[in-house]
């Protein structure tokens, strides 16, 4: 198995620094150079997906490459959805390490064996019907990360409530590495208290929150990462007392 660097992404997921990542609703660099100056951390792209949210299809690594080369120009950290049914081959994810891809996501149930050969760190999703027994075997994968993808497609768009906290509550109390939230539900600024309070190490807006627009995702991203700093700051300012 790879050994995998320390990021600047992955300090902050367990330093408690709480950054936000944004996915993007389509592979526009307008929109992420709006979500970098809303205050994103990192940015998220899709390969091999039809995205149900939007109805948009992302298409293969030759396909997407050249926006990827302009996307690795902006200086933030680029995590990659791997795909669907078709993943990279394992010369394409040594090409997105190339270009500076730090980890690579994808449902558990869709894990082939050579992605978890590359240098792209393992961020592999947990999905509305996973079960503990999902949970522990992506927790004996070496150096792994998560995102809880829970929400049934007819919850998205709603607004979090007691139930979605209670879940990421129990995902985290039992997983002990860094979890990441997706967007499925309206995340606000002021949910983003109640998802650090429960162990979510970072929220990943996506188009539900951020819109398709770049004026709609400075909108939205803006409000939440400042939140988001604030609770990291705080953070850092305890560990330093």
């Amino acid at each position: 198995m790879p050994n995998y660097p320390e990021t600047r992404l992955t300090k902050a997921l367990r330093g408690g620094e709480f950054p936000v990542i944004v996915s993007l609703a389509r592979h526009d660099l307008d929109l992420a150079r709006a979500a970098i100056g809303a205050g994103a951390f990192a940015i998220k792209v899709h390969l091999n997906a039809y995205h149900r949210a939007t109805g948009t299809t992302f298409g293969s690594f030759s396909d997407e490459r050249p926006f990827f080369e302009q996307l690795a120009t902006l200086g933030v950290p680029l995590l990659v959805m791997a795909g669907q049914e078709k993943v990279p081959s394992a010369e394409e994810m040594d090409a997105l390490a190339d270009l500076g891809f730090e980890g690579f996501n994808i449902y558990f149930s869709e894990m082939q064996p050579h992605l978890l050969q590359s240098r792209l760190r393992p961020m592999p999703a947990l999905g509305e019907k996973s079960t503990d027994e999902d949970l522990r075997n992506i927790l004996d994968i070496p150096g792994v990360m998560m995102e809880a993808s829970v929400a049934s497609f007819e919850d998205y768009g709603k607004p979090l409530n007691e139930k979605d906290i209670a879940r990421y509550r129990d995902i985290t109390a039992k997983a002990g590495i860094p979890v990441i939230a997706p967007s499925q539900k309206r995340f606000t600024a002021e949910d983003m208290p109640r998802l650090k309070e429960v162990g979510i190490a970072a929220p990943l807006l996506g188009v539900i929150v951020t819109g398709t627009t770049p004026s709609s995702m400075e909108a939205a991203v803006r409000p939440i990462a400042e939140a988001a700093r604030g609770l990291g700051a705080a953070s850092s300012a305890h560990r330093v007392d």
